[in-house]
């Protein structure tokens, strides 16, 4: 609760900085409106704030400086090492989305969806999203995905009115994380000081420069007001956002295989076979946000916020793909080469091979979410005490369904086509070029069929998978605090709270095998329709159809239960209690003034887990009949002592020494704590082993230890500089390891053992799961400069330019088994997420109404999340990339056009692809293109 009143004070520094829309006022407004704020000045600085804040003679500030010196008010007179966006008006945040914005701060980068290109997942100081804490309006939040905090997209840009990210926590901060808290906040109608009224409308197109582009449009609008001589205040605001996006083109080289064949007597080295796809994604949402505050006197306050997120998308991908030189499955014989070119190398640039079977693809993954947030907070003054009480609830659900279809030859074809390619050096698979004597857009020829066997042989045929998963997630929190002002020494305030979480999620689903309806297994229908589709950068025709709707009239369903898909079924259920103490400093060390605190949280945990687990001692098929299954739970129960210190020493002529000391934390993912596990036979390679994986009800939190330390030298708040340092050492981490275990219990007499190598005919094998390990050192530096260019020169009035670094380095290096996108040859990775050099820089011009930005956003390699085609989520090497933006806008001043702004933004204007390796970074495995976004738009505010 203490946290919710200290987050509602920062946001109301930020709001009342937006609207007064003055340098001065904005730094005043901060000290003043956070005056009894354990991160703020004291109270008795408030007077001088209140005067500045009156004073009649300020400079009128708008646009992107607004935004720029309310965030770095909130920076300077914070005793924590914090970053922070604010609005640069109303329902205008500095990008199009959350996450771009966050992504532009120091030590702050993303990651790009892999499937839209947009910004998603966010890295702070090298570490992977899962080590921050996500909060909104200071309160922890369901979630639709297998990780703790919601998406990013699930929040609006236009509905938030600021961004906080905690680097050093303080012990009221509750749900922080391990590399960074991130805290996003809606808008609070007593903070401004009159009626607001905002509409927003933007035309999107998407897509621009490949080969087919999309388009969207983005409504917003916004109503601030206050009633009853200041007494209640209502704020509401309404998004909708509608897309379909362009298509983007792939091209996967299956891992860059490239086996060596026979060929005249010799051995050469070829193309082992290609995956290509052009992929189509629709989306739209609908948010609202409704705050209604009431506060009759200065001792009481109370408010009821609340939050709504709903929105479907859908990822359309229409691809080709088949082995070359080998064999992707039962009726797909191996190739044989002729018509070769080969270089000196032993390397067959050019030739033909027979017997290709190519798989038209025609997938589609669709979801549709739904997230509510209520929080109700009241503060309450008594004399010397502050008493505050929060509830909150939030909820999200996900449905979601991935339909896959294959069309081609059916698995009795007599005849098969060859496959023809030129231009291969031996590494550029992404540049050959390919032909095919089979025209993949005839729908005489690719027919929906179970074209390689994959589903077992004519018995047991697979034209197709379907996989229909739910999640459902419920958070339910309470927390109460209190405060008393003290005269302790250098503790002037103390804050006591207890804060109670209640979670529990379940991910439920079925899927299983499509089979076209016919009298056997090689069975075929005609594709519907007559739509013909490209084969990703191939530019290979290929039939093209939407497969929703085809569950009946042309396939039926052969439902799938066995040990893997029982596996991705699971609950979690975890109960929180934080207990904290915390003591505000002000004091004076050696003639250096410096106020801060320092405190400590007792955070007891509490944690279930259930699952499915199969005993293959019964299980003889994939059925619910022929594969029994039962419900097993486990969990434990555990506690941490998180203590933490703040140190801010002002130096005088505006520059600080920040200092922070903190235990800090990070759960799992909840799908890593799930009980159930799953296990098969490993053939591959020249030593097969039983091998199995699962969760890990037992899993306990990242503990690490942490020391920050920043000197920060601020140009009043029009501009600073600043340079960072931190270092942690972790005490324990998360990683999957495979461990050595007997499957005796679990072995039927028809399961078969591996036939050869050390294992022969064994029963011990491998069992990979999600441990705790111990020890690892993270450190790193930040440099960041936000300036306006008038500081510089008069010429150069209007300019400005922010720019930062950071570099990170790790020690630690994870067992990179169980991560089927990785090829290992060490058995070790890097940590996830980890970029070890990001560079952001925004130059920008500002002046009578006239408003530019240019943008770039620089990271180097990292070990990056995406999610794998059994919904699991998986690692993969990500190569470095460069992303530019660019931005106008002009805002009418006068005239009955007065309030009136309208924009232009180009992002991803340099069309960076999206590239990722296995071991070299120059072999590329997977690559998308996702051309431009423009947004054409007008704002009206009045």
């Amino acid at each position: 609760m203490e946290q919710k009143s200290r987050q509602q004070q920062q946001v109301s520094s930020l709001n009342r900085a937006v609207l007064k829309m003055t340098p001065i006022a904005a730094g005043c407004a901060v000290m003043f409106a956070l005056s009894s704020g354990n991160v703020y000045a004291q109270q008795a600085e408030a007077p001088k704030a209140a005067a500045q804040e009156q004073a009649p003679d300020t400079v009128v500030v708008t646009g992107i400086r607004r935004g720029i010196e309310a965030a770095i008010s909130l920076k300077k007179n914070s005793t924590s090492i914090v970053e922070a966006i604010s609005a640069e008006d109303i329902g205008k945040l500095p990008d199009s989305s959350v996450a771009e914005s966050i992504s532009r701060l120091p030590g702050v980068t993303s990651q790009r969806s892999r499937s839209s290109g947009k910004s998603a997942d966010i890295s702070i100081r090298g570490l992977a999203p899962s080590f921050n804490g996500s909060l909104l309006n200071g309160r922890e939040q369901a979630s639709t995905g297998n990780a703790r905090a919601p998406e990013f997209d699930l929040f609006p840009a236009e509905l938030m009115g600021s961004v906080l990210i905690y680097k050093t926590p303080d012990a009221s901060l509750v749900g922080q994380g391990l590399a960074a808290t991130i805290d996003l906040n809606t808008l609070k109608p007593l903070d401004f000081g009159k009626q607001v009224i905002s509409a927003a409308y933007r035309k999107q197109r998407t897509g621009v420069k490949t080969s087919s582009e999309g388009s969207g449009d983005r409504y917003s609008f916004s109503y601030v007001d206050q009633f009853a001589d200041r007494t209640i205040g209502l704020a509401l605001g309404f998004t909708k956002f509608k897309e379909d996006g362009g298509a983007q083109q792939r091209f996967n080289t299956w891992g860059g295989w490239s086996p060596e064949v026979d060929y005249q007597g010799k051995k050469v080295k070829t193309i082992g076979g290609f995956g290509a796809d052009t992929e189509t994604s629709k989306s739209d949402r609908d948010g609202a946000s409704v705050t209604l505050q009431f506060k009759p006197n200065k001792d009481f306050k109370s408010t009821v916020d609340m939050f709504y997120s709903a929105g479907s998308n859908s990822l359309k991908k229409t691809g080709l793909e088949g082995a070359i030189a080998g064999s992707a499955g039962g009726y797909d014989p191996d190739g044989v080469l002729s018509n070769a070119t080969i270089d000196s190398n032993g390397v067959a640039t050019a030739g033909t091979f027979s017997n290709y079977k190519g798989v038209v693809r025609n997938h589609k993954e669709s979801a549709k979410d739904k997230f509510t947030s209520i929080g109700w907070n009241t503060e309450l003054k008594l004399d010397d005490w502050k008493l505050k009480t929060d509830l909150s609830y939030s909820k999200a659900k996900k449905d979601a369904s991935r339909y896959e279809t294959t069309a081609g030859q059916p698995g009795n074809a007599a005849s098969l086509g060859s496959i023809s390619y030129t231009g291969f050096n031996g590494g550029n698979f992404n540049d050959v070029k390919y032909t095919t004597s089979l025209n993949y857009g005839d729908r005489n020829v690719a027919l929906l069929t179970d074209v390689n066997g994959w589903g077992g042989g004519v018995n047991s045929p697979q034209a197709g998978y379907v996989a229909l998963p739910t999640v459902n997630d419920k958070v339910n929190s309470f927390r109460i605090a209190a405060s008393h002002e003290v005269s302790w020494g250098p503790i002037v305030n103390t804050h006591f709270g207890l804060n109670y979480n209640d979670r529990e999620k379940i991910r439920a689903g079925q899927e299983g095998r499509l089979v076209v309806k016919g009298a056997n297994g090689y069975a075929s229908a005609t594709v519907p329709g007559s739509a013909v589709g490209t084969a990703g950068t191939t530019g290979l025709p290929i039939v093209s159809f939407d497969p929703e709707g085809s569950l009946g009239p042309i396939y039926s369903l052969a439902q799938w239960v066995d040990a893997s898909v029982l596996a991705k079924d699971w609950s979690v259920r975890e109960k929180v209690t934080t207990a904290y103490a915390m003591g505000d400093l002000d004091g004076d060390l050696g003639g250096v003034p410096y106020r801060g605190n320092v405190g400590v949280q007792f955070v007891n945990t509490d944690q279930f887990s259930t699952g499915a687990q199969v005993d293959l001692a019964f299980c003889t098929g994939i059925t619910a009949a022929t594969c029994p299954s039962k419900v097993v739970g486990a969990g434990t129960t555990y506690s941490n002592i998180l203590p933490s210190t703040n140190v801010s020493f002002e130096l005088g002529n505006e520059q600080f020494i920040r200092l922070g000391l903190a235990k800090v934390l990070s759960r799992a993912n909840m799908d890593d704590m799930r009980a159930s596990q799953q296990f098969g036979v490993t053939t591959q390679g020249n030593n097969p082993i039983l091998t199995g994986s699962g969760g890990n009800p037992n899993l306990k939190p990242f503990l690490a230890k942490a020391l920050d330390v920043s000197y920060e030298k601020y140009f009043g708040n029009k501009g600073y500089f600043s340079f960072a340092g931190f270092y942690k050492s972790l005490d324990t981490y998360i990683y999957r390891a495979p461990t050595t275990f007997d499957y005796k219990p679990f072995v039927s007499a028809n399961t078969p053992l591996p036939l050869t190598g050390a294992y022969k005919g064994s029963t011990v094998g491998l069992l990979t799961a999600p441990r705790n390990g111990e020890g690892g050192k993270i450190s790193g530096f930040e440099m960041s400069l936000n300036i306006p260019l008038n500081m510089v020169s008069s010429y150069l009035d209007g300019f400005g330019v922010m720019v930062n670094h950071s570099d990170t380095n790790s020690q630690i290096t994870l067992p990179g088994f169980g991560f089927s996108n990785i090829t290992v040859s060490s058995a070790n990775i890097p940590l996830p997420g980890l970029s070890k050099k990001v560079s952001n820089l925004r130059l920008y011009y500002e002046k009578d109404g006239f408003q530019f930005a240019w943008a770039a956003r620089k990271r180097s390699d990292f070990l990056g999340q995406v999610s794998d085609y059994q919904d699991n989520m998986q690692l993969t090497m990500v190569k470095g990339e460069t992303l530019v933006d660019l931005q106008a806008s002009y805002e009418f001043k006068t005239g009955y056009l007065k309030g009136l702004s309208l924009l232009i933004q180009a992002n991803n204007w340099n069309n960076t692809p999206f590239q990722e390796y296995n071991t070299d970074p120059n072999v590329i495995t997977n690559k998308v293109t996702y051309g431009r976004t423009y947004l054409f738009g007008a704002n009206y505010k009045f």
